[in-house]
Parts: structure tokens; C-alpha cells; sequence
């Protein structure tokens, strides 16, 4: 694992923030994998069962609110981090409706208040800061958004996203600008956005496939809100391949990765919720749903699509694992959790690269 990302995490202390999250779990597991010395900054963790603890990580765990800029820059001083990857968040779209003005604290004024801790911390050389892919205004037209696209979001979690996007651009023009780089400072900084990540260890409430899961172990139909919605959606090692990847390259002080990428799958794989669903049900017969749209739920968008394009062309990033692995590995480490209590955790990653070495992905170079 150390080969990989031409092995620029080896011993580097990377700050994680959200580490106690679904994505934040995988990705602090990944690290360590890497060789990195992982210091973990988020709340505990928001459900139980959770990944997070299910893993057991032997990395430096400290527990604190993204908006307690104090409780940061503690933390900062204290680790002198290398790189900052920041994931802590509010993360679903339904919750920010109910809880507007924690989503926002939490997305915007968190991101800021990390972004100015960094900014004194000499010892940080990359910071990848992670949004969404709801952070575009979205026109629902049909064509993929791509990163030249405005910044928006109808719903308050799409808007904490965008403007976390915009509050990142500002502290990437005003104190970390990479023409400046090497001469005023030494920290390159890049946004990441990606699909709809799905993967085992997930139990956020009002998620399809973790909704799906609860389902399946108590024997009950789940309701299926939107099953026309279309999505771009991934296997959580596809875009945290991407996050690695863009790190690598800020750490090697390539200023052109100063920016924001999308990582989302290709065009076959964006599908509406009714398809992954299917999928999903051919894999664990105990899956059992029935379509409840109504016009009483709150706005979500219908229709979003990603355009990697700038990812392939300028990072040469590519997906690796199709839909239908994807639903497989998925399914399967949970069924392997409920039914046989094993973690595939391990199992899944090494696949991954396996599969990212046979196809010759960069990462893996």
C-alpha cells in the first residue's frame, strides 16, 4: 500500500477532520495504510452501529466541533500537520431542512474557521477540502455539471456546500494563492466533489442504501421517496482514490491541482434510484421496498449528473470498479456483518487496488 500515490503520505501527519463519518472512516483506514500518522478532529461519531468504531483505528483521536476554531488551532499547533484533509460536515440534505442554521455554521463557518487555522500553521503544505456535488446551481437540464459552473443550491445543505466552495476560493486567492507559492507561503489548496458515494459501513438516516439495510434486518418495506431521481453514483473508494490523488500532487507542489476537481462515475452509472435499487435487491432477496412519492417532501433535485472530464484529462483519474460491483461489494459487507459478523473493510480496499493495479491507474504507479 505504501507504493501508492508515489508514496508521498508515507510519514506524513495528516489532519483528517470527520474521521468519525462513513467517508471519514474509510478514508482515515486508507491512511494508515498508506503509512500516514493520522490525527483524527471530529465529533463522535453520529450513529451506532458506526465504521468508525467497528475499525478500531490506532490513530491520534481527537474529539471537537469544526466551529470551535480554538479546539482547532489546539490541535494544530500541537500535531503540526503536513496535510489537512477536511471532511467534517453536515451531510444530508433533509436534516438541513429541519436544521438550517446548524448545516450552515457547520459547512460554511466551519470550513472557514479550519481554513484560517491552517492559514497559522506554517507546517501545512496541502489542504483538500471536500464539499459535494450539490454545491452547483442546478438547472436540471440534463447536461453534467462541470467545474466552471456557478456555485449554488436550492435547498440549505446544496447552499452551505456552494458557499463552502466560495469561502475556499477566497482563502486560496487571498492567502494561499499558487502563483505566490514558494515565495509568500507553502500551501497549495484544492475542492473536491463527488457523487453519491455508497459502500459498506454506511448507516446515515434517510440514505438509500442504509435505509435499504435497516430494512432488510428488521424485516420491513422501506419507502422510496424519489425513485426517479437520477444520481452519479460510486463506490466510497472511488473518490477518496481521487482526494489521495489530489493531495499527492499539492504535496509535490504541483500548483495546477490548486483548484476544484470532480470525481463522480461515467455516464452508465449515473442512474435513478429505482435502478440501484433493483440491483441492490438481486443481491440480498431480504431487500423490500414500495415507491411512496409524495408532493409533500421537501425540494430535492431530480436530475444531477457530473462531468469528470477535467479530472481524466488533467490528473488522468478514472473510475475502477462498474455499478454493478460496486452494489455487490456493498451488499455483501453487509451481509457479512449482519450474517456473519466480519468486517470486509480489508477485504474491499485491497480489491480496489488490485483492480486499480491490473487497470494501470495512475495512483498505482
Amino acid at each position: 500500500m505504501t507504493t501508492l500515490f508515489a508514496d508521498q503520505y508515507r510519514n506524513k501527519t495528516v489532519l483528517l477532520t470527520g474521521h468519525t463519518g462513513f467517508k471519514g472512516s474509510w478514508l482515515a483506514y486508507w491512511l494508515l495504510e498508506l503509512g500516514a500518522n493520522v490525527v483524527g478532529y471530529s465529533l463522535p461519531a453520529p450513529t451506532h452501529p458506526n465504521h468508525w468504531e467497528l475499525l478500531q483505528l490506532p490513530i491520534t483521536h481527537e474529539l471537537g466541533n469544526i466551529t470551535d476554531q480554538q479546539r482547532l488551532q489546539m490541535v494544530c499547533d500541537a500535531h503540526q500537520p503536513d496535510v489537512v484533509i477536511h471532511m467534517a460536515a453536515q451531510s444530508l440534505v433533509r436534516y438541513s431542512y429541519q436544521n438550517p442554521l446548524e448545516t450552515i455554521e457547520t459547512n460554511i463557518l466551519g470550513t472557514a474557521k479550519l481554513l484560517d487555522s491552517v492559514r497559522q500553521t506554517p507546517s501545512v503544505r496541502a489542504v483538500v477540502i471536500v464539499t459535494s456535488d450539490k454545491c452547483y446551481e442546478n438547472p436540471e437540464d440534463g447536461r453534467p455539471l462541470n467545474e466552471t459552473d456557478r456555485m449554488g443550491g436550492y435547498d440549505p445543505y446544496s447552499m452551505s456546500k456552494g458557499a463552502a466552495e466560495l469561502v475556499t476560493n477566497s482563502y486560496r486567492n487571498s492567502f494561499f494563492n499558487p502563483t505566490n507559492y514558494g515565495k509568500t507561503h507553502q500551501t497549495l489548496l484544492a475542492s473536491v466533489r463527488a457523487g453519491n458515494v455508497i459502500g459498506g459501513g454506511d448507516w446515515a438516516e434517510d440514505r438509500l442504501i442504509p435505509d435499504l439495510i435497516r430494512g432488510s434486518v428488521s424485516n420491513q418495506p422501506v419507502t422510496i421517496r424519489n425513485p426517479e431521481s437520477v444520481r452519479p453514483w460510486q463506490h466510497v473508494l472511488e473518490p477518496l482514490s481521487g482526494y489521495l490523488l489530489v493531495g499527492q500532487r499539492l504535496l509535490t507542489g504541483d500548483i495546477t491541482a490548486a483548484t476544484g476537481w470532480n470525481f463522480g462515475p461515467p455516464p452508465e452509472d449515473i442512474l435513478p434510484v429505482r435502478a440501484v435499487v433493483r440491483q441492490a435487491q438481486t443481491r440480498w432477496s431480504a431487500i423490500n421496498y414500495h415507491e411512496t412519492p409524495s408532493p409533500d417532501n421537501p425540494h430535492e433535485a431530480h436530475l444531477l449528473r457530473l462531468d469528470c472530464t477535467k479530472a481524466h484529462e488533467q490528473l488522468n483519474w478514472y473510475p475502477v470498479w462498474d455499478m454493478p460491483t460496486t452494489i455487490t461489494r456493498t451488499i455483501d459487507w453487509y451481509r457479512a456483518y449482519y450474517e456473519q459478523n466480519q468486517l470486509l473493510t480489508t477485504a474491499d480496499l485491497t480489491a480496489y487496488v488490485q483492480q486499480a493495479q491490473a487497470t494501470n491507474q495512475i495512483w498505482t504507479r
